[in-house]
């Protein structure tokens, strides 16, 4: 079994291996990369008999697609939501144009740049940098927790979250590090130059973490560039 939730839309498109052709099961969000609404799907790309020896009433093995249809309907799914149904037929639809692999490649270029400004300014960047739309990083070395990071960013109006790294010493309600993503920024116009801003403004609030000052005028920066209040969901 495969998720591919996070890199679902690159992977559509060709950008990362698909891994359909290795799996029995893959699971996906419909939202992050492919840019639909909130939801989430099941795929298989070859049906097979299931292997816990499940029977139909006919005493006939279930296929394995069958056992996963009944865990999500009845068994853990409500109702479907149609509009929702409808949602993810226009963002595939989307997702088929040449406008949206223009997106995808732009979304990884964007994080490249990101995770290459970082490291200019002293950030560890797990994997020295990125081949998908994000990144981790351990903040160690700049002595601030995922927890802090992630509280004061928010109040600067930029989001993150708090995560795990690779032997971290901090507990899962504090961490180490932070996750940065690149996707809502990219359908918003952001490019490469901008990025290195965005993360020059992170930098300038983890390093001032206790100065509410400094936090609140990076809460106050609008880029003139843009036609809508920028909030970076990351």
């Amino acid at each position: 079994m495969a998720d591919i939730a996070h890199p679902a839309g690159l992977i559509a498109r060709g950008l990362l291996n698909d891994p359909l052709p290795h799996c029995h099961v893959v699971t996906t969000t419909t939202h992050k990369t492919l840019r639909g609404p909130r939801a989430g799907m099941i795929m298989m790309g070859k049906d097979f008999p299931n292997p816990f020896g499940q029977k139909t009433p006919k005493g006939e093995t279930k296929m394995m697609s069958a056992i996963l249809d009944g865990a999500v309907f009845p068994g853990t799914q409500g109702g479907p939501l149609e509009h929702v149904i409808a949602g993810k037929a226009v963002a595939f639809g989307e997702d088929l144009t040449d406008d949206y692999l223009k997106y995808c490649v732009q979304t990884v270029k964007n994080a490249q740049a990101m995770a290459h400004a970082f490291i200019e300014l002293g950030y560890k960047v797990i994997s020295g940098g990125t081949d998908n739309h994000s990144m981790l990083i351990d903040l160690r070395s700049k002595n601030v927790t995922g927890k802090v990071a992630e509280n004061t960013l928010v109040k600067a109006d930029i989001t993150v979250n708090k995560n795990m790294v690779p032997f971290d010493d901090k507990s899962p309600f504090i961490t180490s590090g932070i996750r940065v993503g690149t996707p809502a920024m990219t359908t918003r116009g952001v490019k490469e130059k901008d990025c290195v801003k965005i993360v020059q403004l992170i930098d300038e609030v983890l390093t001032n973490t206790e100065n509410a000052t400094k936090v609140e005028a990076v809460n106050q920066i609008r880029p003139k560039s843009f036609k809508v209040e920028l909030r970076l969901f990351l």
